[in-house]
């Protein structure tokens, strides 16, 4: 087993750490060792990009067919350079 210090944890921290080990009922550093634990025992996030990730999750809800309005030719920039 690996062992670790945790230096400039500050105060309210450490207090809010106590805190939820007295209400688990064990000590600090069990608590710390369970968060440890859960926040890395989830996969990391899949997908190369926010994107990605946002295209996954709405795809299986179907797609949107939007009307695009009518594009007018480029007009003449008059007045400008005179």
């Amino acid at each position: 087993m690996a062992a670790m210090i945790i230096n400039d944890i500050d105060a309210q921290l450490e207090a809010r750490l106590r805190h939820q080990a007295a209400m688990h009922g064990r000590s600090m550093e069990d608590e710390a060792r369970d968060i440890l634990r859960a926040a890395l025992s989830t996969d990391p996030v899949q997908g190369k990009s926010l994107v990605e990730s946002i295209r996954r999750r709405i795809e299986p809800l179907g797609g949107v067919e939007l009307s695009l309005p009518a594009r007018d030719a480029i007009r003449d920039p008059s007045g400008f350079g005179e």
